[in-house]
């Protein structure tokens, strides 16, 4: 049996409106200080392709509309609803507030492994990621109500920030959502 591709008309993709109105899964981003704008606009694409709640992009971290963030998010900057603040921190507070549980993706003391972490039911989340080099702010590492840990077994021990979140949104995703029916067999 030969498997087709699908065609884009076949993908069941929602329309900027549907997009807005739909139920959102209950994860937020918060990007500290990320410098690279394709990194930026990967982010956006990975928040659209899971229907998260918000983007805060903080510190150095630029907005859109820019031709580099564009480039790699395709779109999704109209969809995904986003914000700037200048503090991380303050961010991180705020949330904490209007009781969302924090956590940063950090290698750190004390955090938990990605593949461990229980997301409790009706929680909303918001995840931090890093600068590219510096990673998150110790500050914010230090306020937040959690640190996961993406399980790494290589030599570098080091992920692209695009890569992590793409990586720890769809394992949240999956955690959050309820089983879907299997589309095929294999």
């Amino acid at each position: 049996m030969e498997n087709r591709k699908l065609k884009n008309s076949e993908l069941d993709r929602k329309s900027i409106e549907e997009f807005k109105e739909a139920k959102k899964t209950p994860i937020i981003v918060i990007l500290d200080n990320i410098r690279s704008l394709n990194n930026i606009g990967s982010v956006f694409r990975s928040a659209d392709a899971f229907l998260i709640e918000k983007i805060y992009l903080c510190g150095i971290t630029a907005q859109p509309p820019h031709k580099d963030i564009q480039k790699t998010a395709l779109g999704a900057t109209e969809t995904v609803a986003w914000e700037y603040f200048e503090n991380t921190l303050e961010v991180v507070e705020k949330l904490q507030q209007e009781k969302t549980k924090v956590f940063s993706i950090e290698q750190a003391e004390g955090s938990v492994m990605l593949n461990d972490f229980k997301a409790q039911p009706g929680e909303k989340i918001a995840v931090v990621f890093g600068n590219e080099v510096k990673g998150v702010q110790q500050k914010v590492v230090s306020a937040s109500d959690g640190i996961i840990e993406i399980p790494q077994l290589g030599t570098k021990h080091s992920l692209n920030i695009a890569v992590s979140v793409g990586v720890v949104l769809w394992d949240l995703f999956s955690k959050i959502q309820a089983p879907q029916p299997p589309k095929g067999e294999f």
